[in-house]
C-alpha cells in the first residue's frame, strides 16, 4: 500500500482548502493511504512514512513563506538522505492572478529536489486553457469547478505515480488513466 502525505501551511485558509482537495484526489486511487497535515503538526516521521508528498503553501513575494523554509531547513534535517527517491509535487495560493503562485510552486519543487525527491508537473488540461504544469497555482481559494479539479488532479496524479512506482501497479500509470484532453 502506497502512502501519500499532503503537507501544507495556510494563513488565510485558502491553501488549506486546496490541501483538502489534493488529499481527496489522492484518496481516489485504490490502495493509497493519505495523511493530511498542517506544517506545524507534521513530523519527520510523517515525511519518512510517505512515498509521495504534496507540499502546499501560500505565496509570499513569489516564494514560500519563511515558516515553510524554516521547517524544511531545520526540522526535517534528521531525514537528510533518508527521503531520497520519494515523489513530490507542489501547490500554492496567491493574492491574485500574476501574484507569483507558479514561482512559489517552483520554490517548493526546488526544496523537494534538494532532498532528492522526484518532482513532476502535470500536462493534462482539466478545462480549456487550464492546466498545472508546475503544480496548482491559484489566485486565492479554489472557487470554480476547474480550480477544484486542478487540486483533485494533482492529488490523484501523485497517488498514481506512487501506485505505479512504489506498488508496481501498471494500470495506475497516468498514461493508462484515460483523462479527457481539452482543446
Amino acid at each position: 500500500m502506497g502512502h501519500v502525505l499532503v503537507q501544507y501551511h495556510s494563513e488565510s485558509g485558502h491553501t488549506q482548502e486546496m490541501a483538502v482537495l489534493v488529499a481527496e484526489g489522492a484518496a481516489q486511487v485504490p490502495g493509497i493511504e493519505v495523511r493530511l497535515k498542517p506544517l506545524d503538526e507534521c513530523t519527520v516521521a510523517d515525511v519518512q512514512w510517505c512515498d509521495g508528498i504534496a507540499l502546499g503553501a501560500p505565496t509570499h513575494l513569489g516564494l514560500v513563506p519563511w515558516r515553510v523554509k524554516q521547517w524544511w531547513d531545520g526540522i526535517i534535517e534528521p531525514a537528510w538522505g533518508k527521503i531520497d527517491g520519494k515523489i513530490g509535487c507542489a501547490f500554492s495560493s496567491a493574492g491574485g492572478l500574476g501574484g507569483g503562485a507558479e514561482l512559489a510552486c517552483m520554490s517548493i519543487l526546488t526544496i523537494l529536489m534538494n532532498f532528492g525527491l522526484l518532482v513532476f508537473g502535470v500536462t493534462d488540461y482539466v478545462a480549456p486553457r487550464t492546466t498545472l504544469h508546475y503544480g496548482v497555482a491559484l489566485p486565492g481559494r479554489p472557487k470554480t469547478r476547474a480550480e477544484k479539479d486542478l487540486c483533485l488532479r494533482l492529488g490523484r496524479r501523485l497517488a498514481e505515480w506512487v501506485s505505479f512506482y512504489v506498488d508496481g501497479i501498471e494500470a495506475s500509470h497516468p498514461r493508462n488513466a484515460g483523462y479527457a484532453r481539452f482543446p
